[in-house]
């Protein structure tokens, strides 16, 4: 008897977990499954727009192209939200080839926001490894006229592992392990001290008369990259810089060191854009019939980096949010709570977009007379400011989802240090096992757009993916293409990601919140900081 009154009451405690709608689920997998647009919606997004630079005609053309999906698909309040960010940068064409002491096509790329060569420029390499202000010293007097090589080449390196992975039971379950966080303000102001490396390595570059520079990139196989982060106005490089492959750059550091310095030739075509300083975030809405009940999230970055077509980085979660957006207008629910969309611009340059929503709508870090940052320094500052300062819009996000790992199919969610979801999270997957997403795990996530909204106290996830090659191969580089993501998969996340936001949407009580975060004591006072780390 015990017995099956335990039971019993397991079967009336199981709403007060957010209990799913499983009618609602079967509807969402017909739709998600049978249905499906997100190939179609990447497919544009990477080969028709290709790679979407914050403030570049790309972007604005992505910009315009998915809000009017938005709205053919009959969503509501699509709009776009502006804030303050840079100058626009694209590339026309590039070409890097060795001349001497024999004609070599090199595989490269114009670092991002760095001017054009004006024409071919041709001058001999010389190899000056310069990764602190200390090394200055020791090239002085040595680089007038010359392209300057400013990585140390090493030796080559070969993959110790298959670069493509799917998760293994045993791998999901190392995540699931609680990570303390560390508070250390003397290390983040070390850090903000050497971001202006890059401006400082600039002008001591033009000061001593070189004409371009080369960094070697930090992937082999042939792969570029060419990120760069001076993209305010009036901060932009004044020399061309060039990402080099691994490859290429060593070949030319061991001629170099054997003898005459080779010659390179830069033709490097690139344009600003400084007719709108400002980026958009793009922001849609399913509403809600209970306008007191606040609203559930799911966003994902529009930008990308141009070494490819941007298309897991981020086109793939853009499109799954999309298409989860799709989904459930398609389906005809009514939600309790309103269900927005964000496709986020800036997040390659610091989540600055996902920033500015939240100083707008939900809450600010610090005082009005804490100094104005921005780029990098923004990033690194703002989850340093103290006290946090919620606006009338901080409980009114009751959850946001966010989707930035590629195409990977969806395995589970991180619970991100709050063990009040947990049970609630695998009441919503139970529908998905299945389909291979089953796994609920503490660990906390950083490093994409639920960040800071986690550091202001409101429930923001990320979602467990297989990895597949994003990290060995695909983020940043130039083999961001549509030719690595994979149908099933995103068909698989985009409809996991539907049933998450109608669940969080109608659910009786809104998701456990964290407390707001107070300033934290120094997890280690006596620690004796690295002046490299």
């Amino acid at each position: 008897m015990r017995l099956l009154l335990t039971a019993a009451a397991i079967v009336i405690a199981a709403p007060a977990l957010a209990q799913s709608d499983r009618t609602a689920t079967v509807k969402i997998i017909d739709e998600g499954i049978n249905h499906s647009q997100v190939m179609p919606i990447v497919e544009h997004l990477s080969d028709v727009i290709g790679p979407r630079m914050t403030n570049s005609p790309a972007m604005r053309k992505a910009e315009d192209w998915t809000q009017a999906k938005f709205r053919e698909w009959g969503l509501s309040a699509v709009h776009k939200e502006g804030f303050e960010f840079g100058r626009g940068w694209w590339i026309e064409r590039s070409s890097v080839r060795m001349v001497s002491p024999r004609p070599v096509q090199l595989t490269a790329i114009p670092v991002a926001w760095t001017p054009a060569t004006n024409g071919p420029l041709s001058a001999p390499v010389i190899v000056a490894p310069i990764a602190k202000l200390a090394d200055f010293d020791k090239w002085r007097g040595k680089l007038k006229g010359k392209i300057v090589m400013i990585t140390r080449p090493g030796t080559g390196s070969e993959p110790g592992r298959a670069p493509f992975q799917r998760l293994t039971g045993e791998d999901i379950a190392k995540l699931d392990q609680f990570q303390q966080p560390v508070y250390d303000p003397e290390g983040t102001d070390r850090r903000m001290k050497r971001l202006d490396f890059a401006k400082k390595l600039d002008a001591f570059l033009k000061a001593e008369g070189a004409l371009a520079w080369v960094q070697q990139s930090y992937r082999d196989g042939k792969l570029v990259h060419g990120e760069g982060y001076l993209f305010g106005v009036g901060e932009t490089p004044s020399l061309p810089g060039i990402d080099l492959a691994a490859e290429d750059y060593r070949r030319l550091a061991r001629l170099a060191k054997a003898g005459a310095a080779p010659t390179i030739e830069i033709d490097s075509v690139v344009r600003f854009d400084d007719s709108d300083t400002k980026a958009y975030n793009i922001i849609a809405e399913i509403p809600g019939t209970d306008p007191k009940a606040g609203y559930v999230m799911a966003g994902a970055h529009l930008d990308s980096w141009v070494a490819g077509d941007g298309a897991a980085d981020n086109g793939a979660g853009t499109a799954m949010v999309m298409e989860a957006a799709r989904i459930l207008a398609a389906s005809g629910f009514k939600p309790k709570r309103t269900i927005r969309f964000a496709l986020w611009a800036g997040e390659e340059q610091g989540l600055l977009g996902s920033l500015a929503y939240i100083e707008q709508h939900i809450a600010t870090r610090g005082s009005a007379s804490d100094p104005v940052q921005t780029g990098l320094a923004r990033f690194y500052g703002w989850g340093q400011r103290w006290p946090i300062t919620p606006k009338p819009g901080w409980g009114e996000l009751a959850a946001y989802f966010n989707l930035d790992n590629g195409s990977g199919k969806v395995r589970g969610i991180y619970a991100e240090n709050n063990p009040a979801v947990v049970p609630i999270f695998r009441e919503w997957l139970a529908p998905f096992g299945p389909m291979g997403a089953s796994a609920v795990v503490i660990q906390k996530t950083g490093g994409t757009d639920h960040y800071f909204l986690q550091a202001v106290g409101v429930p923001g996830f990320q979602f467990i993916q297989d990895p597949l090659d994003y990290n060995s191969r695909v983020h940043h580089s130039s083999a961001d293409t549509f030719d690595h993501l994979k149908g099933d998969d995103m068909r698989q996340g985009a409809t996991i990601l539907a049933s998450f936001l109608l669940n969080a949407a109608n659910a009786e009580k809104a998701l456990p919140r964290p407390p707001l975060p107070t300033k934290p004591a120094v997890t280690d006072p006596y620690a004796y900081g690295d002046d490299e780390d």
